[in-house]
């Protein structure tokens, strides 16, 4: 198959490419930077070097594929023009223009846990909208929304926290639950979705592991020498006042206290719960403990 893989060399798309370019697929990763061309070239796949906002270089780029892969790139929460609905939303219609415009038939898009909710969600409202601009993609257009819950690496966040407080603190933790997912598992099941079409409008939740708050803090404390680590829930002001005093936006602050508080009510992981994947992946929070540890004692 000829296979269109967007977000260059990421933590998900490098993966992926590897994976499909190891079965035999034609792959080509579009990427921003032209210093990834030579490194997407040495794993086997095609470099397209342009902007996903820019429509017309994906429609040249899409033709032709018989699938795409799409992803929003990251951004960062201290800009402070970003408004993440308009963000997703114009990336979401320049893939949906080309997709129509170059007759892909195939597509899966990376979304997120919480992207059933247009509000209550943070930032992830920006993933609601643009699953909604990819559905009215014509009905030929076979569409998976991969779902992943939260990212492991999202933990090293709380390492100046734990090196200067002695705990991991957020308006989220204790006995709430969370579901974790690793990078690698999300691209093993997006490979998974491309090469195997189901027809229509379908969601896909991805998840590694199924663990309270509680239990991460303690297989992450244990791995750096802090067997005894808590994970505390704080109130949503002292998380916006700490995040506005390390340089964040107020508005951007204020969208990851209500992502936390989503996590602390369990209105982020509701539709997770009701439609949890059959399988979860293999990376396991100790697995991801060892990389924990050697960014903990590295910083």
């Amino acid at each position: 198959m000829k296979i269109i893989v967007t977000g260059s060399l990421g933590h998900i798309s490098k993966p992926l490419a590897e994976e499909l370019v190891k079965k035999g697929h034609q792959v080509t990763l579009i990427s921003s930077n032209p210093d990834k061309q030579a490194p997407i070239e040495a794993i086997g796949a095609v470099a397209a070097i342009g902007s996903v906002k820019d429509a017309d270089f994906l429609t040249d780029t899409f033709k032709g594929a018989e699938a795409v892969y799409t992803m929003v790139p990251p951004v960062s929460y201290f800009d402070p023009h970003l408004d993440p609905i308009a963000h997703f939303s114009k990336i979401g219609n320049n893939y949906a223009e080309a997709i129509r415009q170059a007759g892909v038939k195939r597509v899966v898009n990376l979304s997120s846990w919480g992207a059933h909710l247009d509000k209550g969600n943070g930032g992830i409202a920006g993933a609601y909208y643009l699953e909604q601009i990819l559905n009215t993609l014509p009905g030929e257009v076979s569409l998976t929304h991969v779902r992943p819950t939260s990212f492991y690496y999202n933990l090293f966040g709380f390492i100046p926290s734990i090196k200067n407080a002695g705990v991991m603190a957020a308006n989220y933790g204790g006995d709430d639950r969370t579901v974790l997912v690793a990078p690698t598992d999300i691209a093993a099941a997006v490979a998974e979705e491309l090469e195997n079409a189901v027809p229509g409008r379908n969601v896909r939740y991805v998840a590694s592991d199924e663990l309270t708050c509680n239990e991460v803090a303690r297989i992450l404390g244990e791995a750096i020498g802090k067997p005894d680590l808590q994970w505390i829930v704080v109130p949503g002001e002292q998380v916006q006042s700490r995040l506005e005093a390390a340089g964040m936006p107020p508005h951007m602050a204020a969208t990851l206290v209500e992502l936390q508080a989503g996590h602390h009510s369990g209105l982020i992981a509701e539709d997770y719960f009701v439609n949890r994947p059959a399988k979860l992946g293999n990376v396991k929070t100790t697995d991801f403990a060892r990389d924990f540890a050697a960014a903990f004692h590295q910083k």
